[in-house]
């Protein structure tokens, strides 16, 4: 877990986005300090996955402030106001950040070894052996380098996205955004792409991801952000956050997750004997 820098790695201040007359996000301001693993919980529709795509600047934000390590994102700073930079120096603010997609986005006429080596051959210029050598490595980080050459087509969803994963990683990022990684996945596949998470947490790997497993961001996360309309409602460490709700819509949220659980364990216990209750799953990823 992180020791919190001065320095954030990610500096968020009053951000808004709109899609025409629709407001997506609503003065969003949120610090990522290296080393941190911050999950971002909320019902869909909330802007987290939007909120995401601004900070890799897959969308452009409307109002407010993005600094990737210490360089303002997408925008120059002038007399008038901001004004929009050139895709270079856009690339060049996100460069090291990576991002995990919840559909994998893996090209289907390229290998898994491929997939992770076209950014290190296309982007920043390495021979051909060098990033083949250095994606062997991150396939076997996470596991996947028995299945180098294959195509994504001959993978299970929970490969596809653990060599989304070595993707990101290929490239060093110094930040990796993951948007919901699992929720694409049947529910049998999910635990493999968590564990790689885990692990990727326990290397000190700053990580921002947007998720609905509470069980996964209780036991990761050093804190928790939790959105709603747009907006960031709480925010604590994951203890504080399950445990001692502030807001009134952050209960109701977790009552509705607590009661859709219950339904799962109730219908789960005609074949099996034993079942953690959602309350305990909670719990128990808190105190490991």
């Amino acid at each position: 877990m992180a020791s919190q820098s001065p320095e954030p790695i990610i500096k968020i201040r009053n951000l808004g986005k709109k899609f025409g007359d629709f407001t997506a996000l609503s003065n969003i301001s949120l610090e990522i300090f290296p080393s941190e693993v911050v999950c971002i919980i909320g019902p869909s529709g909330s802007g987290k996955s939007t909120l995401l795509r601004c900070i890799s600047f897959l969308e452009e934000y409307t109002s407010g402030e993005i600094e990737i390590e210490g360089r303002l994102l997408g925008y120059r700073r002038t007399g008038t106001g901001l004004v929009r930079e050139s895709e270079r120096n856009i690339d060049a603010v996100r460069r090291n950040v990576g991002m995990v997609f919840q559909h994998f986005n893996l090209w289907p006429h390229m290998t898994a070894l491929d997939n992770v080596t076209l950014g290190l051959r296309l982007t920043k210029r390495i021979p051909a052996a060098q990033a083949r050598e250095m994606g062997l490595r991150v396939l076997a980080k996470v596991g996947m380098e028995k299945f180098a050459d294959r195509y994504p087509s001959q993978l299970s969803g929970g490969q596809q996205q653990r060599v989304g994963i070595a993707r990101a990683l290929a490239m060093e990022p110094h930040v990796i955004l993951f948007d919901e990684p699992t929720s694409a996945l049947d529910p049998q596949l999910v635990g493999e792409v968590l564990d790689t998470m885990k692990q990727l947490a326990s290397e000190g790997i700053t990580m921002v991801v947007v998720t609905h497993e509470m069980g996964f961001a209780a036991q990761v996360a050093d804190r928790v952000v939790f959105m709603d309309q747009g907006r960031v409602i709480e925010q604590g460490p994951p203890a504080k956050l399950f445990n001692e709700p502030q807001s009134s819509r952050l209960r109701e949220f977790l009552d509705t997750w607590r009661s859709r659980n219950t339904l799962v364990e109730v219908v789960g216990s005609a074949t099996t004997k034993s079942c953690d209750s959602p309350d305990q799953i909670v719990k128990e990823a808190i105190r490991e």
